[in-house]
Order: C-alpha cells, then structure tokens, then sequence
C-alpha cells in the first residue's frame, strides 16, 4: 500500500507516457510522496519496470498497457483506475513526441497528424473520460506541454502547432470547470535532458531520428528538477507552470517584441543543431 505520509498521502495519480524519461521519473517522485498510481504506456516491459521502483518506495500501482491515440485504451484507463483505487485525483498527460526538420524538407506530412494525434488528441481522449472523476474528487488535469505551446521554434513546426492547439484547450477547459472545483495546469517546459524526445523525434522522412541526433546542451532541464517542480505545482494548483520559471520572460518578449524573441529562439535552435 501506498505510504500514509507526504504530499500525495491517499491521492490517486494517473501518468500517461510513464513508461520512460519525464513519465517514469514523475511517477517516483509521486510514489515517494505517498500517491497511489495508475501507469499508462504502450510498452508493458518498460512499465512494469517503473512500475516496480515505484513499488520499492511504498506505493501501489496499476499498471494500464495502451496507447493515448486510442480512445477506447483512455478509457479503459479511467475505468480500470477507478475500479481500483475508487477515485481519481491527478490526471497528468504526459505522453508526447516531437519533430526535428526544416518543414520544406518533410516528405511525409502524415507525420503532422501523428504529432497531433499523440500531443494533442492523446490528452483530450484521456482528459474526456476522467472529467467526472476529477469533479468527484476537486482534482487536477495536468498537461505537460512545452514552451513551444506559446513560442513558436523552427524545425519544430508540426510539434510547435500541437502544443499550441493543447495550450488553447487548457485555456478554455479551465474556464468551463473551474465551477467544479476542478484545476487545470498546463506545463510549458524547456528542453529536458535524459528523455528519448530528441532521440524518438520525427525526421523528415517521418522515421524516429534515432541515435544520429543531438543530445541537448547544459541550458536544458533535469528529469528530477522538472518533476519536483510539476509535482509541487498540482499541488498547489498552478494554471501555468514554467520550467525553468525564467521561460516566462521569453514568453513576455515574445508579445512585446516578436522581432527580438524570434532572434534569441533561432540562435539557441541553431546551437542546438550543430
């Protein structure tokens, strides 16, 4: 059983994506406050291994092999979560891919729906589901996007455009449910080191880029950093949340100064990919 102490003590946490780097670290970090947790990836072997780090510490897992394009597998989710734990407090959509090309140099646009699919349709389907359920208990929807949800990046154009239509859906969502007691936190986050993000990113030729990409410089974020930071934000009920916080200031000259944000965005995209 989950341990009877911490900031999560009693609370039922759903991560998507757990499987592996921001997901898998996330959920150690809620176990070690006490949460009782729901895991959802595709890859059973994967998961049961984070699964069982998570059970070192205290907690009790479920354990939920899908996919978040699949909305019958969000469902099924939500439904086996519930049937276990009886409740379901945090909800955080985590899983997600990305893109790293010039948009003139992609062969297979079929890679736009893919990034829309998994970033932005995977949170919807789970989110839809657990809505009743986060009402029951005043619980959180957590979106783990990415600054580019408000930034636009080059090379990033299809990742860019998902994250953006997910930061709209937490706008509006938030208003609709905030009567109900219910949070909504979105998640803008700088380039993470220890992830396969990079590694699982769309190529042109719509291929996962494998090991010939870059690996991120020293101005990316930790897994452990990150997953502190978001775990004491739905705590506290955050509706935006920046990892690294000074994000937000790149956000600011973005609406003042699009000229000089778009400038420092491309020289540090054009260090990224050297």
């Amino acid at each position: 059983m989950a341990t009877s102490v911490g900031k999560l003590s009693d609370k039922t946490v759903v991560i998507t994506g757990a499987s592996s780097g921001l997901g898998a670290t996330l959920a150690v970090e809620c176990a070690k406050e006490g949460a009782q947790l729901a895991l959802f990836a595709r890859n059973a072997k994967k998961l049961q291994a984070v699964a069982k780090q998570c059970e070192m510490v205290g907690a009790e897992v479920l354990v939920v092999v899908g996919d978040v394009t699949v909305e019958a597998d969000c469902k099924k989710l939500v439904a086996e979560t519930v049937a276990r734990f009886a409740r379901l407090d945090y909800l955080i959509a985590n899983a997600g891919v990305s893109m790293w090309t010039r948009f003139a140099e992609v062969e297979d646009l079929g890679l736009f729906r893919k990034l829309m699919e998994v970033n932005y349709l995977g949170a919807v389907y789970c989110a839809h589901p657990a809505l009743p359920y986060l009402k029951e208990s005043g619980g959180v929807f957590v979106a783990i996007s990415s600054i580019q949800g408000k930034v636009g990046v080059p090379l990033h154009t299809g990742y860019s455009a998902a994250k953006h239509a997910l930061q709209g859906f937490c706008d509006a969502l938030r208003m609709e449910v905030e009567e109900d007691g219910v949070g909504v936190m979105a998640v803008l986050l700088h380039w993470l080191r220890g992830t396969e993000l990079r590694k699982n990113a769309f190529g042109g030729d719509g291929q996962a880029l494998g090991e010939s990409s870059r690996t991120h410089s020293k101005e990316s974020v930790t897994l452990e950093e990150a997953s502190r930071a978001i775990m004491l934000g739905m705590i506290e009920r955050e509706r935006q949340l920046y990892v690294p916080k000074k994000l937000k200031y790149l956000v600011a000259a973005n609406a003042l100064w699009p000229k000089l944000a778009e400038r420092v965005v491309k020289g540090k995209v054009g260090r990224e990919d050297k």
